[in-house]
């Protein structure tokens, strides 16, 4: 495209080369579609190459509409029906490429994420799909057979528009609101938004207790809201990280009551019990080095656990300990906000499209996929799981 031309007339444009916005256009462009994808960053794909450590974890085996946050939790079964794991798992492996389980059905590459973005564009091309990147659309106008975009690179003319421009999360990879203004423009709502699968940071006293245990990592149940997530924590110097408090973050705002299991393979009393029966003389701080990790042991000493010799406690005070070592409060200020957030909470309102195609029930031809829709995934593959079914769903009919 060049500014100036006649108007680039298309069957489907899309905005956003992410995810969602790759797998619509292969899709479309395999039905014959004339498609034109547009991405404003410099490349296309960009979080998928930064996902899973570089190796993108692209899917997870046991994804259901459990593990999705939205105002409407049955929106997102009828992408996730029609469009499964197993279907993208097959198209990996028609490329050639090596993947391993980790656990709980999480997919990884073996090798780089860029395969994933590279077996994409590959698929985009075969499918005669035309991508233009640096590229960033200025006005987007309804007219009497579809959509005019005004862009950097000219006019474009589209029967069908699809929005898969991402949400607010890492900004520094380009991340915008522009997808939620243009649902606005249009006359969809847009429910409130806010950072998902983000660390929580401590502040005052909270930040003091634990800021020098940066580092230090463990097993924990972390618990709010009805929630609970079984995963690894991680103390920071800012306050705390690690998969158990990502997971627990999407449910978890300022002031709500957050506990953390610190031994959630055991019995705290029985432990306590148990090590007081091998180690009398031992002090408490000790005994609790030998289950958890020493200078988290020490703390706890220091902030609520009085260390006696294990002979002075009575079964009754094993118990109080047991229920605090089960129940440990942690009172959070914040969290790290959308620079380091894996995904945003909220979103286009799911009321106003249809679950099965994705295109608003207002606007014929204008369709929402991905992240900018108020599904929001678990960590683990299933937001990326959310972007292929929901770019298909849309991909169909477009």
């Amino acid at each position: 495209m060049s500014p100036g031309m006649d108007a680039l007339r298309v069957d489907v444009a899309i905005i956003g080369g992410g995810a969602a916005g790759l797998m619509c256009a292969r899709v479309a462009g395999l039905r014959g579609r004339r498609v034109l994808l547009i991405e404003h960053a410099e490349r296309v794909g960009k979080k998928i190459l930064m996902s899973g450590g570089g190796r993108c974890n692209f899917t997870n085996t046991g994804t259901s509409a459990a593990n999705f946050i939205s105002a409407n939790p049955h929106f997102c079964k009828s992408a996730l029906a029609r469009y499964t794991p197993q279907d993208f798992i097959a198209l990996v492996d028609k490329h050639g490429i090596a993947w391993h389980e980790k656990e709980l059905g999480q997919l990884f590459c073996n090798d780089s994420s860029r395969q994933i973005v590279r077996m994409l564009l590959d698929e985009c091309a075969a499918a005669g799909v035309r991508v233009e990147t640096r590229c960033s659309v200025v006005r987007v106008q309804q007219h009497d057979r579809g959509f005019a975009l005004t862009t950097t690179l000219g006019e474009v003319r589209a029967q069908a528009l699809v929005v898969a421009s991402g949400g607010l999360s890492i900004p520094r990879m380009g991340a915008t609101g522009f997808g939620y203004a243009l649902a606005r423009q249009f006359g969809l709502a847009v429910r409130p938004t806010r950072a998902g699968l983000a660390p929580l940071t401590l502040s005052g006293t909270h930040q003091q207790n634990y800021h020098d245990l940066s580092g230090v990592a463990l097993p924990v149940e972390a618990r709010c809201n009805g929630q609970r997530f079984r995963a690894g924590l991680l103390i920071t110097h800012r306050g705390i990280s690690g998969p158990a408090i990502l997971q627990i973050s999407s449910y978890w705002q300022p002031g709500d009551d957050l506990r953390l299991n610190l031994l959630p393979d055991d019995d705290a009393f029985d432990a306590l019990r148990a090590q007081q029966r091998a180690h009398p003389d031992a002090e408490l701080r000790s005994v609790l080095a030998e289950l958890l990790p020493r200078r988290l042991a020490q703390r706890l000493c220091e902030l609520a656990l009085p260390s006696l010799p294990m002979r002075q406690y009575r079964g009754a005070e094993l118990r109080v300990f047991a229920a605090q070592l089960q129940a440990w409060p942690l009172v959070a200020s914040g969290s790290e906000g959308y620079r380091t957030a894996e995904v945003t909470l909220g979103g286009v309102d799911t009321d106003a499209l249809s679950s099965s195609t994705m295109e608003s029930r207002e606007v014929p031809g204008l369709y929402f996929i991905g992240e900018v829709v108020d599904v929001s995934g678990h960590l683990g593959g299933y937001n990326f799981q959310w972007a292929w079914s929901s770019a298909h769903a849309a991909g169909m009919v477009a």
